[in-house]
């Protein structure tokens, strides 16, 4: 957050390790998890005039979270679960403002034809977003 819109410069490199961060689980805690999704939540935040080209990459790497994190039976805790869904979906909601509702609709066929309770009310609480 100290760098504001200058993060736009490391934007490149900054979504490689997002990306890598989120595609591992790291523990029973997901200290790594829960900070990186903090770390994107804030990327989007300032650098929102930069997100709509980043959306595919993105959208994809929460998605795949989302569902990783309903799926594995590991050993984490229901609450940290939650709070991975919970900043998922909340990234999602913010990436949807700064691509002005492109992921709404790009989740439209994704809401309607998953079974998955969790994953569907994340999905649900996106498309209700204003």
């Amino acid at each position: 957050s100290r760098l504001g819109i200058l993060i736009v410069r490391h934007l490149k490199r900054l979504e490689r390790v997002i990306l890598g961060y989120l595609e591992v689980s790291d523990g029973p805690e997901e200290e790594a998890r829960l900070g990186i999704l903090e770390t994107l939540q804030c990327t989007i935040e300032h650098a929102w005039p930069r997100m709509p080209c980043r959306l595919p990459v993105l959208l994809k790497a929460l998605l795949r979270l989302l569902w990783d994190v309903h799926t594995e039976r590991g050993p984490t805790p229901e609450p940290v679960r939650a709070a991975l869904l919970h900043r998922a979906t909340q990234c999602l909601i913010l990436l949807d403002r700064c691509c002005q509702g492109q992921v709404k609709v790009l989740l439209e066929g994704v809401h309607s034809s998953c079974e998955e309770n969790r994953v569907r009310e994340c999905l649900r609480k996106v498309q209700e977003s204003s």
